[in-house]
């Protein structure tokens, strides 16, 4: 396993290393003593899992307090990042990426970053593991097609949950 820097501070692409033989493959999901020697020492608390089909947009969610550990179990997503930190230089910032059961990468997102995601598949099961138990009073939302963030997504009409599609509860 190895773990890159990308453009937006505190966010890192973790590189699964894969075994395969005549039976199939193996990968380690996650294993606490390995990532705190590779910088990554956040005490996770909660997993969980979402199975969508192709063209459904979940996100762009985060809070102030929960890191969280992203992977793609099945299928394909695209996958983007956002800063929402008032406070930060990167403030409003974004990044995307391909996650897939075939490349056996990971992303890291630190507190105050929004994230969503594509399912580019025909389905794909989605897997994060969080720092906080989930609390949907203290969550953000940001509205997917938002034009102050010129956010790039690669369909025009995604499938959408309510919340996504006004940009918070409703």
């Amino acid at each position: 396993m190895r773990i890159e820097d990308t453009k937006l501070e505190g966010v890192k692409i973790v590189q699964l290393d894969e075994f395969e033989d005549h039976r199939g493959t193996f990968v380690e999901l996650f294993n606490e003593k390995e990532y705190q020697k590779l910088g990554i020492d956040t005490r996770f608390i909660q997993d969980d899992i979402s199975t969508s089909r192709r063209n459904v947009l979940r996100g762009l969610h985060g809070d102030d307090g929960t890191c969280k550990l992203i992977s793609c179990l099945f299928g394909e997503i695209y996958y983007l990042v956002v800063n929402n930190d008032p406070e930060s230089a990167q403030y409003r910032q974004w990044i995307s990426f391909t996650l897939s059961d075939r490349n056996r990468k990971q992303v890291f997102i630190p507190p105050k970053f929004g994230n969503g995601h594509l399912v580019m598949s025909e389905v794909a099961v989605f897997h994060y593991k969080q720092s906080a138990y989930y609390n949907p009073t203290g969550q953000f939302t940001i509205k997917w097609n938002d034009p102050d963030y010129n956010f790039w997504w690669p369909v025009k009409d995604p499938i959408l949950s309510q919340r996504d599609d006004f940009g918070g509860y409703v």
